[in-house]
């Protein structure tokens, strides 16, 4: 980096003695066709956000008095997705796109119409303080950039402090064009008006600014339309500003990752894998062992305890916690899953559930909504729960279906057990106590209730409730037809096993030996 660039200010410095922004502004009112999709570009997610959420996060880290996002096209949608992820940030509508500028321009008319001065129709209300515009497809932005830009806005005392990066390909991008004693920036070229010169130059535009907003609404009233697309150019602030004798800055970011818009599936793709990586590598040196990083994909929502282990394959989702010392995985999703402390989850799917401290999950089990795994406890191999609360050491080891129910403490559920909730029109909800022990293959067809202590057999249809202590059977006495098969399917298969089976039996009863008997010579 040449010694001319102004000083950025490093993490620990960032943000010391800088006053929070007056606004950000975040422009997200394009409409992303080359997406080639029906939901608007912003609200596509990665890791666990929207684009919008992400930018939206960042900008929120440098507490600005007022966030206004710009909307146009899909503006409902995006306009209630704001009010859901930041109740507190201000939209305006921009009816029509022209042009970046034009988006500032209305967003500073927001901000205007709230408790300011007034101001002539055709003047553009002015901010005091700084404004930060972002662009709202930018999700890798962080917090601590726009804090490095925030503080060296200040302290450099610009009118426009542009962020840009060195790219190793600027191809199609804006060069920034430095004074080569003072490192200010003269010009913002765009790529096809570049000289050969200029294309030489890495250091870029990201379209990310902080503005004095005063000088800002000032100069936003001066943009024109006279160009190729007839729009209001943002970028044109920065030569109005300049020739009024202002100073214009530049702060380079770390990464140059941290700038780039999506604008396809493929970058969409691209930044989802960086910011996985991000996540995973705060998780591993806040204590937590990835056994694969490359097959481990989270959420910005994920937390972790300490020596947490997550397994190839997994996908930790949501707001999902991995407590002290459990292990996820392998292959397994969690959604909105809490995981208590030495618990073990594998090849398994749990969506808003929470697994015990010491808790066995899998392999292949599926937890749903509702599901509460107390200590100890066991949801075996192909087991699926529904809305169920199982007490500290129960077992539900095998082929089962626990749906709407209560289990207490250290209760054995016996393998291909049906916790039947449904009658067809309203699920109704069943009550097994602690220390009991029901058989394999037994139906509990609710409501029902099965006292403490209580047993019952293998093979039973439970439809009424069983006291405390005692054993129920609730299955037809069995009944053998001789010669059915015989008689109803003469010729098959099972008749002929059947036929043999009788033979031997038979020859076996009257002491035949195969071969032949012994005459004693």
């Amino acid at each position: 980096m040449s010694s001319n660039l102004p000083h950025v200010p490093d993490s620990a410095e960032a943000g010391e003695g800088t006053p929070a922004p007056a606004a950000v502004v975040v422009l997200a009112a394009g409409e992303g066709t080359r997406m080639k999709s029906a939901t608007p570009k912003v609200l596509h997610e990665i890791c666990g956000r929207s684009l919008l959420g992400h930018v939206l996060a960042a900008a929120r880290e440098l507490e600005p008095e007022q966030v206004v996002v710009v909307v146009g096209h899909a503006r409902e949608q995006v306009a209630a997705h704001c009010a859901e992820v930041d109740p507190a940030a201000r939209t305006a509508v921009q009816h029509e796109q022209r042009g970046t500028g034009h988006a500032v321009r209305i967003a500073l008319e927001e901000l205007g119409g709230a408790a300011r001065e007034p101001v002539a129709s055709a003047a553009v209300p002015p901010v005091d303080g700084t404004v930060v515009v972002v662009c709202g497809d930018t999700p890798l932005l962080t917090g601590e950039t726009l804090r490095q830009l925030s503080a060296a806005h200040a302290a450099d005392g610009n009118a426009v402090t542009v962020l840009t990066a060195q790219v190793p390909d600027a191809t199609g991008y804006g060069r920034i064009v430095r004074d080569e004693a003072t490192g200010a920036v003269t010009a913002i070229v765009e790529h096809k008006d570049a000289t050969d010169v200029q294309r030489a130059i890495r250091e870029i535009n990201s379209g990310v600014f902080a503005f004095d907003g005063r000088l800002l609404a000032e100069a936003l009233g001066q943009v024109r339309t006279d160009n190729s697309q007839g729009e209001e150019y943002l970028t044109d602030v920065l030569g109005i500003l300049r020739a009024a004798g202002h100073r214009v800055g530049a702060a380079l970011a770390d990464d140059h990752r941290e700038i780039a818009g999506i604008n396809n599936r493929v970058q969409l793709a691209e930044a989802r894998g960086i910011l996985n990586d991000r996540l995973l590598e705060r998780a591993m040196l806040a204590g937590v062992t990835v056994v694969d990083p490359a097959s481990t994909w989270v959420d910005v929502g994920v937390t972790f305890g300490r020596d947490a282990v997550v397994q190839p394959g997994t996908q930790l989702l949501g707001s999902t916690h991995l407590a002290e010392g459990c292990e996820v995985g392998p292959h397994s999703r969690l959604r909105d899953t809490l995981v208590g402390a030495g618990a073990r989850v594998e090849f398994a799917v749990a969506d808003a559930a929470e697994v015990g401290a010491g808790a066995s999950v899998g392999p292949y089990a599926y937890l749903r909504p509702g599901t509460r795994l107390g200590p100890k406890s066991k949801a075996g191999t192909y087991v699926e729960m529904k809305n169920a609360s199982v007490g500290e050491g129960t077992k539900v080891p095998h082929l089962s279906y626990v749906g709407d129910a209560t289990i207490g403490e250290y209760t054995n559920i016996g393998a291909a057990s049906v916790f039947v909730n449904y009658d067809g029109q309203e699920k109704h909800h069943t009550t097994v106590g602690s220390h009991c022990r029901t058989g394999s293959d037994n139906m509990f067809v609710a409501p029902v209730t099965v006292g403490d202590g209580a047993y019952t057999a293998a093979g039973s249809v439970i439809t009424k409730d069983v006291p405390p202590g005692s054993l129920a059977v609730a299955r037809g006495q069995q009944r053998n037809i001789a010669g059915w098969v015989a008689r109803k399917r003469p010729g098959s298969a099972a008749a002929k096993a059947a036929e043999a089976a009788e033979e031997a039996a038979a020859a076996e009863a009257s002491g035949e030996v195969s071969g032949g008997s012994d005459d004693g010579d």
